[in-house]
């Protein structure tokens, strides 16, 4: 039986026809949409499911990051050109994770892994998010997170723009669970110390 997730990436695919890419790797920069915010075309197409999200993109070997943007952020922008457009960065990211693209003030309607619907503003607000733009890493395990508190599903959270390597680094360090031993800051000293 095919996924809603499968079944919407074969109807966009057949209306997309010559604008199929090689899903590896195609770096063809952010567009700007109607809601303000930048878009990549490698972001994941959601229907806003976060326990599907996350159980289907574990079963493909990666991990979900929930990017938090808000129109006008000239942060949010700057990842977008500047992150998002080192190679290296959009490759390791790309092999590693799914990047589920919310609005921290957006009327979009986002299931929780509880169960849970709202809006994602009200979902940023149950989630903490203060700062744009902010990517949430939750813990993996989809069943496991519906029946623990909202700040208990988090396994790690970029709060604010990151330089690139910092930004390459905090994905390597949710990719290899180095924050089941230690902060983010730890693992940067860590880093340098070797």
């Amino acid at each position: 039986m095919l996924s809603r997730r499968t079944m919407l990436a074969l109807t966009a695919s057949g209306l997309a026809g010559s604008r199929l890419v090689d899903p590896a790797f195609a770096q063809d920069g952010p567009v700007l949409g109607d809601d303000g915010l930048y878009h990549q075309s490698w972001f994941l197409e959601s229907f806003l499911e976060l326990k599907d999200d996350i159980t289907e993109t574990s079963d493909k070997g990666k991990r979900l990051a929930i990017f938090w943007e808000l129109k006008g952020c000239p942060y949010c922008k700057e990842t977008h050109f500047k992150n998002f457009a080192r190679p290296d960065i959009q490759k390791y990211i790309r092999a590693n994770f799914e990047i589920l693209q919310l609005n921290v003030f957006g009327s979009k309607i986002v299931t929780d892994v509880d169960g849970t619907e709202m809006s994602e503003k009200a979902l940023a607000r149950k989630y903490g998010i203060r700062f744009s733009p902010t990517i949430l890493f939750l813990h993996d395990d989809a069943n496991k997170l519906a029946s623990t508190k909202p700040r208990e599903r988090v396994a790690a959270r970029a709060q604010g723009y990151l330089q690139p390597e910092h930004f390459l680094t905090m994905f390597r360090f949710v990719h290899t669970r180095a924050y089941e031993k230690m902060s983010f800051r730890k693992y940067l000293k860590s880093l340098k110390a070797s």
